[in-house]
């Protein structure tokens, strides 16, 4: 005689509604992990645009814009213009004519002693943040603050320069950035000896999302989501199936 497979008794009223409510909250929480970073990017993006287009459209005439032609609002015009504008900037001050414009410029700054003052720090900073040949932020280290035995990330900055080495003590210095969490703009900014900063193998961009993430984002968990993705993509090139996470 056929034997047939004992039939499961179907779920309880609890447990289908336990099961429901969490497929519901599994959905909801993927999407909002997809949609939250899209959103959150595009809001930032859109902002600067919209941002840079009222900084420059008064300085353009408006029969130069695109908004006077067509029945639409053409965004990001302005970006266009100012990144072209600059890249002229770059362009002439790279040359005789335009290197003696800017001496004179900065000699006329120079005699203004408010605005002297802000013009030489704010160039400091431009000039070592955009310097292409500059080690300044470009290593993350460890060093034991608030208190030893607690470890801390800061961004290697620049060394001390002599007028501030020659108050040192005789020890080889280093100058340090520690940001704070979540928002790595902020922080403190202090010399210390070079013997005690430990240089970490991680990028500042690395570094970047451990502080904001207050540890969340782990490097090495990047790294390896990064290798298996990688793994997946040569996988179905080859045409097999990719491994499973663990």
């Amino acid at each position: 005689m056929n034997q047939t497979s004992p039939v499961p008794p179907p779920p309880d009223a609890e447990g289908r509604h336990h099961g429901f409510g969490s497929g519901i909250r599994t959905w909801f929480l993927t999407g909002l992990i997809v949609a939250g970073p899209l959103a959150l990017t595009t809001w930032i993006v859109w902002w600067f645009i919209t941002l840079i287009d009222g900084w420059v459209k008064p300085l353009v005439p408006a029969s130069m814009w695109p908004d006077q032609y067509l029945p639409m609002h053409i965004p990001g015009v302005g970006v266009v213009v100012a990144f072209l504008g600059l890249t002229l900037l770059g362009f002439l001050a790279a040359n005789i004519a335009g290197r003696t414009l800017l001496g004179v410029g900065e000699m006329l700054l120079d005699r203004m002693p408010v605005v002297r003052s802000i013009y030489k720090s704010l160039k400091q900073i431009f000039e070592t943040v955009f310097s292409q040949s500059g080690g300044g932020f470009r290593k993350v280290g460890l060093v034991q603050y608030p208190a030893p035995g607690m470890w801390s990330i800061v961004f290697i900055s620049a060394p001390p320069s002599s007028s501030i080495s020659a108050h040192l003590p005789p020890t080889p210095h280093m100058s340090v950035f520690l940001p704070c969490t979540p928002n790595p703009t902020t922080g403190f900014y202090f010399y210390l000896p070079a013997a005690d900063v430990v240089e970490v193998p991680l990028t500042p961009d690395e570094a970047a999302k451990l502080i904001m993430s207050a540890g969340l984002i782990q490097p090495d968990v990047q790294a390896r989501l990064a290798a298996m993705a990688a793994q997946g993509r040569g996988a179905g090139k080859a045409g097999i199936n990719p491994p499973e996470a663990a």
